[in-house]
């Protein structure tokens, strides 16, 4: 990238709205039509945000499930039939003509299909850039309830490589990767987007909101200060149209600088008032002093790397074709049998 065409400070928008569940759509097409109404929805929301923060919010990052909201019961097939977009399908189209208009970068999570993987369907983190074109495509590793890399390991990692495990989108904005959701509770991810360049944490979520010391706002915190970046995550105003109540994830998206510094946060309803300046200029001077605060230079990794080898859930569970859902809850719990039997537990 030439250095003329870099942004060395920017506005990033944290857009918390309202997600509407397809659990109860007939069919595909009915779930689509329901998309492309929130897309449509968002679109005068993120024209208007824009609008009043000012031309420099180049970056902004909309919930997660804010197209589909989650499954309820559904089996990977149908939620895959009903629920999943393709890589280069409408939603895309929609979504990335929507940052071309306004030359922004608009980041998310959806529901994923992959033609490399029939039956099965990846929870991404996805960024556009100005052009319109997706330029990062993050499957969530850690879930409870939804096929991950890790258990396709091997073949995801001839298909895609390393790169496309801990992907960092090298742009005009800085580095930038992501995490959905409850990941953020897990250092080991962050900290290797860290290593891999990451500057600004994306962080797609929809959580429960009020508490100020509940575990993933202490995780929010603790990413930032860790790994010396900036963490924008964006929580939905509720999930529309499913039976669990609206509200049950509503409020706190924010924006957290590298010292761990909370640089706007908003309260519960749609909002675009979790809204701040990143610059880079200071993240990167301060990423190059030295003294105690640099943790990224203080690291030793060699002294974890042969504990962190003794994996406790397995890989490669969903290479064998359908897979109940079931499985999932069946193969934590031999994860936690494995840790009794080391005596973790």
């Amino acid at each position: 990238m030439e250095a003329s065409s870099r942004t060395d400070s920017f506005r990033a928008l944290a857009l918390q709205v309202t997600a509407t569940a397809v659990n109860q759509a007939r069919d595909r097409a009915e779930a689509q039509a329901l998309m492309q109404q929130a897309i449509a929805r968002i679109a005068p929301q993120i024209a208007a945000s824009l609008a009043f923060i000012g031309p420099d919010c180049r970056l902004v990052v909309l919930p997660e499930y804010f197209l589909t909201g989650f499954p309820l019961g559904e089996s990977l097939t149908t939620w895959a039939d009903k629920a999943c977009i393709e890589m280069a399908g409408p939603e895309y189209e929609a979504l990335g003509k929507l940052a071309q208009k306004h030359q922004i970068f608009l980041a998310g999570n959806a529901y994923e299909l992959d033609a490399h993987f029939p039956g099965l369907y990846f929870q991404t983190c996805f960024l556009l850039a100005p052009s319109g074109s997706v330029v990062l495509r993050y499957r969530r590793l850690n879930s409870m309830f939804a096929p991950t890399p890790h258990d396709v390991w091997d073949k995801y990692l001839d298909v895609y490589g390393l790169d496309g495990v801990f992907p960092v989108a090298q742009t005009e904005i800085g580095n930038l990767a992501a995490v959905a959701s409850d990941e953020i509770l897990f250092p080991e991810l962050a900290r290797c987007l860290a290593m891999r360049g990451a500057e600004i944490l994306l962080h797609p979520t929809s959580e429960i909101y009020g508490k100020e010391r509940a575990p993933k706002e202490a995780a929010k915190l603790s990413r930032a200060v860790e790994n010396m970046m900036y963490v924008v995550s964006c929580n939905t105003a509720g999930i529309a149209n499913s039976p669990i109540p609206q509200a049950s994830t509503d409020g706190g998206s924010k924006i957290i600088d590298y010292r761990g510094l909370v640089l706007a946060e908003t309260g519960a309803g749609e909002s675009m008032a979790a809204f701040a300046e990143i610059d880079l200029t200071a993240l990167r001077r301060y990423r190059q002093r030295p003294g105690l605060t640099n943790l990224l230079a203080r690291q030793r990794f060699e002294v974890y790397a042969d504990l962190y080898r003794q994996s406790v859930y397995p890989v490669n569970t969903m290479l064998q074709g359908e897979i109940e859902r079931s499985h999932f809850i069946h193969t934590q719990q031999a994860a936690i049998q494995r840790l009794r039997d080391r005596g973790v537990l």
